[in-house]
């Protein structure tokens, strides 16, 4: 509920900040009538439209997709219909495998019935049945909580924001209108505005992140498995040369974490697999609740600008769902 809540408090936070902002321009500029803000809501909304409908031809080529059938990988298959079942999903996702060495799983689509749950060729040599099955259930809990609708909706705030920004400042500095220090002015706030929304559309991400980890856990998946898997990953991750890592930059928002930051999040991780077993079992996810997780100023900086939540607190929160 405390999740949802602070995500319910984020869109209405952003969305007020638009309308603060646009209503704040309307208003210094004089555009004061109902035609201004219709404009801004049909750009809005077709902004929303073209997102959708490229959104997965993007990440099918960005990754390197190939969809496969049951008989290639019936266990995946038969995973992914229990939990699709369990999270009561129209209908199962079509499955994919990205060709990227990536240890990583990402799910996409436009709605629940064009949901696609994919795994890296990666991803499937490190882990075991247990751990992939967890995995699985973070990226069916996102397509059961319409997550890439909600991000691409909230994404759009600051899209508008810099828009604003390239329409005043730009036209500020090279139009011949008397006003031109004024309209630069505006483009340099839309601009603060639009960093600002930027962050915070970043922390919605995270939330959902926590959010998937708590929706794998409810479809009976146990917190040591998923911990296990996330600590996995990092540790394989951070053993992808970075040219191959920068294959999948813009993609890694999809991702269950972020690939980029394996190299720096391993050491705090070894500190809680206290038997160096190379897993983390459900004796060392009990010791992790107890201790109080303490982040540096630049960890802090880096978890601010990631889609992502630092490693450590995700496990963290893991650990406070054992007995869920």
């Amino acid at each position: 509920m405390w999740l949802q809540f602070r995500l319910y408090l984020l869109i209405g936070l952003l969305f007020t900040i638009l309308y603060g902002v646009i209503t704040g321009i309307g208003y210094i500029v004089g555009y004061r009538g109902s035609s201004y803000y219709l404009f801004l809501l049909i750009l809005a909304f077709f902004m929303i439209l073209f997102q959708f409908l490229i959104g997965p031809k993007t990440v099918e080529w960005s990754m390197k997709v190939k969809y496969v059938s049951e008989k290639d990988y019936p266990r995946l298959f038969q995973m992914v219909r229990e939990l699709s079942e369990a999270a009561g999903l129209p209908h199962t996702p079509k499955i994919g495998v990205s060709q990227i060495n990536i240890p990583n799983a990402f799910a996409f689509g436009r709605t629940q019935r064009d949901a696609r749950v994919c795994v890296t060729r990666g991803i499937m040599d490190i882990l075991d049945e247990k751990e992939l099955r967890a995995v699985l259930g973070h990226e069916i809990s996102h397509i059961k909580h319409h997550d890439v609708a909600v991000i691409t909706m909230l994404s759009v705030v600051p899209m508008i924001c810099y828009m604003l920004y390239i329409s005043f400042f730009w036209g500020g500095m090279f139009g011949r209108q008397r006003d031109s220090g004024a309209m630069i002015a505006i483009g340099l706030l839309a601009l603060v505005v639009y960093f600002i929304t930027n962050l915070l559309v970043m922390y919605g991400s995270r939330i959902r992140e926590y959010y998937a980890d708590l929706g794998s856990v409810e479809l009976a998946n146990q917190p040591h498995h998923l911990a296990t898997a996330l600590y996995k990953i990092t540790i394989g991750s951070a053993r992808i040369p970075r040219k191959t890592l920068k294959q999948a930059e813009g993609m890694k928002a999809f991702f269950l974490n972020d690939p980029s930051r394996a190299q720096q999040e391993i050491a705090s991780l070894k500190d809680i697999d206290l038997d160096m077993s190379g897993t983390i079992d459900q004796y060392e996810l009990m010791q992790i609740q107890t201790k109080k997780v303490k982040l540096s100023g630049a960890d802090k900086m880096i978890e601010a600008l990631s889609t992502h939540p630092n490693m450590v607190k995700r496990i963290k929160h893991l650990a406070s769902l054992q007995n869920h």
